[in-house]
C-alpha cells in the first residue's frame, strides 16, 4: 500500500507540473522535483500558445469549438517542426530535416513540393552530393533569417539549381558551398553568401507516378565530421528557444485568412507576396483569395493559362492556413493533374460536393478557407477570375465537352492519386 501511494503521488506531481497546478503547491511541487533545467519554463510558454492563436482569428471563429481544436493540431503541428530542430539542427553537422509536409502543416505547404531544411555557418565549406532524380524543380536556397531569435522574416538570398549541375553516368551529382572558390578546384561550385544562415530545400512533383525524387546529403568540409557529446549549455539554449520558436511558427500566418477577408477579398483574389519575407521560390508568382461556400454552391476558377511555363498549380486551405488535405481529398491540382479547355483556359471548380468534373478542388468539409496558386517560370503571370454560382447551375458555365466524371471513377482516382503521393520520398 505504501509503494501504491508513493506510485500516485508521483503521478499527481508530474499532473501539477504539467497543468499548472493551483498556486502555491505547484510551486512547491517544482522546487521539490528533480527535473531537467528549463523544461517548466518550456512548458509554460506552450501553455498560453494556443490562446495567442485564438487571439489572432475573427471574434466568431475564437468562440467556434471545431476551429479551437483545429488550434490544438496546428500547435502541435508548430511544436513538432520546432522539436526536429532542437534534436537535430547544427550547423557543423548538418543533415537536411523536414520542414513543411502533409503532417508539419504550418505555412500552408504546397501540396507538389517537399521541403528541407538545415541551418549553416555563413563562414563555412560544405558538400552536397546526391541522385539528381527527374523532378522539375529541384533547388537549394540560401536564406537569411531575421529578427531576435531568427524567425522574424526569412528572406530568400540566392537559389542553386540542381538540374542544372552535370550528373555522372549513375545521375548523381556533386557540389561545393563555400563563401569563395577554393584554389584551383575544378568541380562544381555555388557561393554561400555572407548573409546566409538558413538552407531550404524545394523538391516539387507534378507528376507524382513518373517523376522520380532525388536523394541529397550534407556535409561540413572546414570541421571534423565527429560530434562529441553535446555541452549542458547548448542542450540548454535548445530547450530554451524551442517555446519562442514555436510560437513565432505557429503565430507567423495564421492570421491570414482574416486579413483577406478584412481587406475584402471574399471569392476575389490578389497578388500574395511571399518572395521578400517568407522565403518564396525567385521566378514563382503566387496569387491568394478567402472563399466563402455554401453547400450548395461552387467556385469557377479561370485563368488563360500562359504560352510558356514551367509549373502552375492551385492549392486550398483552411481558416488556420493549413493546406487542406491533399493526400486523401483532390485538395489541390497541378499542370500535370489538370486539363486545359480547348480555348486555352484552365477552370477548376471550388465545392464541398463532387461536381462530376475532372478539375474538381474538394473543400473537404471548409466552407470558407483561401484559394492559392503559383505560375512558376512562366511568360505570363495572369490573375484568375473566381465566379460563384449553384451546383446545379455548374454545367451552364462550363465548357460543353467538359467530361463527366461518375463516383467509381472518382474513388479509382482518388485511391490512385494518395497511392501515388505516398510512394514519394516524403521524410
Amino acid at each position: 500500500m505504501r509503494r501504491m501511494h508513493r506510485h500516485f503521488g508521483g503521478l499527481a506531481a508530474i499532473a501539477l507540473a504539467l497543468t499548472g497546478g493551483t498556486g502555491a503547491a505547484a510551486q512547491e511541487t517544482r522546487a521539490a522535483q528533480i527535473t531537467t533545467p528549463g523544461w517548466y519554463e518550456f512548458i509554460d510558454k506552450l501553455r498560453e500558445l494556443p490562446g495567442l492563436i485564438l487571439a489572432k482569428l475573427p471574434e466568431d471563429q475564437r468562440r467556434d469549438p471545431w476551429i479551437q481544436q483545429e488550434v490544438g493540431r496546428l500547435a502541435l503541428e508548430a511544436l513538432t517542426a520546432r522539436s526536429l530542430e532542437a534534436i537535430s539542427a547544427d550547423i557543423n553537422n548538418p543533415v537536411f530535416l523536414p520542414s513543411l509536409n502533409q503532417t508539419l502543416n504550418v505555412y500552408q505547404p504546397n501540396s507538389d513540393t517537399i521541403y528541407k531544411e538545415t541551418p549553416v555557418d555563413p563562414a563555412g565549406s560544405y558538400r552536397l552530393r546526391g541522385t539528381r532524380g527527374s523532378l522539375r524543380i529541384f533547388k537549394l536556397g540560401q536564406m537569411s533569417r531575421t529578427g531576435p531569435d531568427g524567425n522574424e522574416k526569412v528572406v530568400p538570398l540566392a537559389y542553386g539549381d540542381f538540374n542544372a549541375l552535370p550528373v555522372d553516368a549513375a545521375g548523381k551529382f556533386d557540389v561545393l558551398l563555400s563563401p569563395t572558390r577554393p584554389e584551383g578546384y575544378t568541380g562544381n561550385w555555388w557561393k554561400l553568401e555572407p548573409q546566409a544562415n538558413g538552407l531550404v530545400i524545394r523538391q516539387v512533383s507534378a507528376d507524382w507516378v513518373k517523376e522520380r525524387d532525388p536523394t541529397i546529403s550534407i556535409e561540413r568540409l572546414d570541421r571534423s565530421t565527429l560530434r562529441p557529446r553535446e555541452s549542458t549549455a547548448s542542450l540548454r539554449k535548445r530547450l530554451d528557444e524551442l517555446g519562442g520558436r514555436t510560437a513565432n511558427t505557429a503565430l507567423f500566418l495564421v492570421g491570414t485568412p482574416g486579413e483577406l477577408r478584412r481587406e475584402g477579398f471574399v471569392n476575389k483574389l490578389k497578388i500574395f507576396d511571399v518572395i521578400s519575407g517568407m522565403g518564396g521560390l525567385f521566378g514563382q508568382f503566387y496569387y491568394h483569395g478567402a472563399y466563402d461556400l455554401n453547400d450548395d454552391e461552387v467556385l469557377i476558377l479561370e485563368s488563360k493559362v500562359p504560352t510558356t511555363c514551367g509549373y502552375y498549380s492551385t492549392i486550398l486551405t483552411n481558416d488556420l492556413f493549413e493546406t487542406t488535405d491533399w493526400v486523401n481529398n483532390q485538395s489541390s491540382l497541378n499542370d500535370a493533374q489538370s486539363q486545359v479547355d480547348k480555348d486555352g483556359v484552365l477552370r477548376i471548380v471550388i465545392s464541398a460536393r463532387d461536381p462530376g468534373v475532372p478539375n474538381w478542388l474538394d473543400t473537404a468539409g471548409n466552407s470558407t478557407g483561401v484559394v492559392q496558386g503559383r505560375w512558376t517560370d512562366c511568360n505570363a503571370q495572369p490573375m484568375p477570375t473566381l465566379t460563384k454560382v449553384k451546383l446545379a447551375d455548374l454545367r451552364r458555365h462550363l465548357p460543353k465537352d467538359t467530361p463527366q466524371v461518375d463516383a467509381r471513377e472518382r474513388d479509382r482516382q482518388l485511391r490512385d492519386r494518395r497511392a501515388a503521393f505516398l510512394q514519394r520520398i516524403l521524410w
